[in-house]
């Protein structure tokens, strides 16, 4: 065996570290919630027999996740006046969090959407509240608990957990509806958050949240605490080099593939392919192969570093749109189809695992969830608001031609990134050192 494939071998232990398979754990946790406000909980509004129009507004219920910045320098911050003591200030939010996020999914059980569609409104926002706050405070976790090095390894073994834990509140959830109803459903997936809640009890607390936790002990005062939580994360990102530049790269990066990705559903159903062959192939397959990508993904960071990596990933991720335009060419064909979908999420899934090792790079670990919880939030504008528009452009193009010009849609980021390669020593700044303060 050469020394090159040697090397990419012994990377592979990275993923043995328990640390790792915590961070894993913790990810099943924060996808769980997704589905459950969103395309499950359409499912049972649908089979409730709710309007379309109504179960339409419920898409309403997801905007914490685009807003969570706003309340995450109070996670960041704040202690806890017990549980932080007990278990330190990243376990002690993640553990409050997570019992109220159980509760509530528990309630959402109890709730009657045909008669009173307003309460299971109301219990999905606060389900999707108290997943997006558990975001802000994993992020932060994963962050602080690895090496600048092992980011990559850390943000596959977060989005692989993602993803399995949005098949069990997607699919599992429906197998569960379909022979126990909808509360059993959400009843089992209230027990599953405890997954996620016995990883936290098991994993140490950050070294860095602990020096930091302890540091702000010593500067009482609402306005100081207003000053270091709000004030000086936004200060230490707008300090460095060309920091306007980064922000919109992270729009960017992923608008190629958000664009495409928009209208792959409606893509398919056009060109001839039944639900039952979607749900198949883009849902269960496509799931594989994207946990695949970000396991591959997590691997190229590991070796190759993080700038190399977003643009050896991000120039795949464009050009497997032109799959698309090649499979509008073909039409209904099932096994160019996996081909397409293959071809599509493992790239997808490589982008997005050195693209969360990138945005995990920039926080500083003094000021980590509150500055993870904003760059994640400017990158899942570009993913919805920017991409939106893609419903205009594929009514006005043929499918060959918008599926070309997502490809160009990719351009702007990867030469931007070039850019800051070139301006900045290193685009991603390592969160190795706490900052002096």
């Amino acid at each position: 065996m050469s020394s090159a494939a040697a090397g990419w071998f012994g990377a592979l232990k990275i993923y043995r570290d328990p640390r790792l398979v915590a961070i894993f754990v913790m990810g099943f946790a924060s996808g769980l919630p997704l589905a459950l406000t969103g395309a499950t909980l359409g499912i049972w509004l649908k089979d409730a027999g709710v309007s379309l129009a109504t179960i339409g507004f419920f898409a309403l219920v997801g905007i914490a996740y685009n807003l969570k910045f706003l309340w995450s320098p109070i996670i960041d911050r704040a202690p806890l006046p017990v549980l932080g003591r007990l278990f330190g200030r990243r376990r002690g939010w993640a553990f409050v969090i997570q019992c109220l996020l159980a509760l509530a999914i528990l309630a959402m059980a109890g709730a009657d959407p045909r008669q009173n569609p307003e309460m299971t409104a109301l219990l999905a926002v606060i389900v999707a509240f108290c997943s997006a706050s558990q975001d802000i405070v994993i992020d932060a976790y994963r962050v602080e608990l690895l090496e600048p090095h092992e980011q990559g390894a850390g943000a596959a073994a977060t989005q692989l957990g993602y993803r399995i834990g949005m098949l069990a509140s997607g699919a599992g959830a429906l197998f569960i509806a379909e022979f126990h109803g909808w509360a059993m459903a959400y009843t089992v997936m209230a027990g599953f958050v405890g997954v996620g809640m016995a990883a936290v009890l098991m994993t140490r607390e950050p070294e860095a949240s602990a020096r930091a936790a302890a540091q702000a002990a010593k500067r009482p005062g609402f306005i100081v605490w207003v000053a270091d939580a709000v004030i000086a994360p936004l200060a230490d990102f707008a300090r460095r080099p060309a920091w306007m530049a980064v922000l919109l790269f992270v729009l960017l990066y992923k608008f190629g593939d958000a664009l495409a990705g928009v209208m792959a559903g409606p893509f398919y159903i056009a060109i001839g392919f039944s639900k039952a062959e979607i749900a198949a192939i883009s849902k269960v397959f496509g799931v594989i192969a994207t946990m695949a990508g970000v396991f591959l993904g997590g691997l190229v960071v590991y070796r190759l570093g993080v700038f190399r990596s977003l643009v050896l990933c991000g120039v795949l991720q464009m050009l497997s749109n032109l799959m698309f335009a090649a499979q509008a060419v073909v039409g209904h064909n099932q096994v160019f189809l996996m081909a397409t979908i293959f071809t599509e999420n493992v790239t997808g899934g490589m982008g997005s695992a050195a693209f969360v090792a990138y945005l995990s790079s920039l926080c500083n670990v003094a000021y980590t969830a509150t500055q993870y919880a904003l760059l994640s939030s400017l990158a899942a504008m570009g993913r919805t608001v920017l991409s939106s528009w893609g419903g205009v452009l594929a009514e006005k193009l043929d499918w060959v031609m918008f599926f070309i010009l997502t490809t160009g849609a990719a351009v702007p980021g990867l030469l931007l990134l070039l850019w800051l390669g070139r301006v900045i020593d290193a685009p991603a700044q390592p969160a190795a050192v706490l900052a002096e303060e």
